[in-house]
């Protein structure tokens, strides 16, 4: 069971019904996440790996506008059930000019086209596509979208930051990073 996607645990037993003697199966449901056991921090396991990451995400990020770039990773994000990623990304959208009405609108962007440019819904389907590339590899009509709003850089920019976002939530999932404790 992963603690991020649990939201009940079951301890099941045995017990004899007093009233009757026969036994019973009796379960207790506890509400919330299972509290996940310490795990290795990455950054300081791994320094040259993490670095090498934080300078690839960087890269990534060069010519992209800041607003896109967050709208891109939290729509990863969400497709990943990274909350860690999620709340650090979403207020990192706020402060670069986002508004809430569009942050609520990003997991269902595709029934509310209209808080999206047509450049944005682009990123998004070619998010979601790379972010899900194991159900079918990224659709020709959705690269193909892509390529008609991105010239080839900022394509591969794009691109380069949807890579950037999956690995950053496999690692926060992997190491069990809570939401609201990012330190940055």
């Amino acid at each position: 069971m992963h603690s991020t996607d649990a939201m009940h645990s079951t301890d099941a037993r045995n017990s004899t019904d007093v009233r009757t003697g026969t036994d019973v199966r009796t379960a207790t449901i506890t509400a919330g996440p299972v509290a996940a056991s310490p795990r290795l921090d990455f950054a300081k396991s791994a320094r040259n790996a993490f670095r090498a990451l934080i300078g690839f995400d960087a890269a990534a990020r060069e010519g992209i506008d800041p607003a896109l770039v967050e709208l891109i990773q939290i729509r990863a994000s969400h497709i990943n059930h990274c909350a860690y990623c999620l709340h650090m990304h979403t207020n990192d959208a706020r402060k670069a000019g986002e508004n809430e009405d569009r942050l609520h609108m990003i997991p269902v962007w595709r029934e509310a086209r209209h808080f999206f440019t047509a450049r944005e819904q682009a990123a998004l389907a070619l998010t979601e596509a790379v972010t899900l590339v194991a159900d079918g590899g990224v659709p020709d009509d959705i690269y193909a979208e892509a390529a008609t709003h991105f010239d080839d850089t900022e394509l591969a920019h794009v691109l380069a930051l949807i890579f950037t976002i999956n690995t950053w939530n496999r690692i926060a999932l992997s190491t069990t990073k809570q939401a609201g404790t990012d330190t940055r």
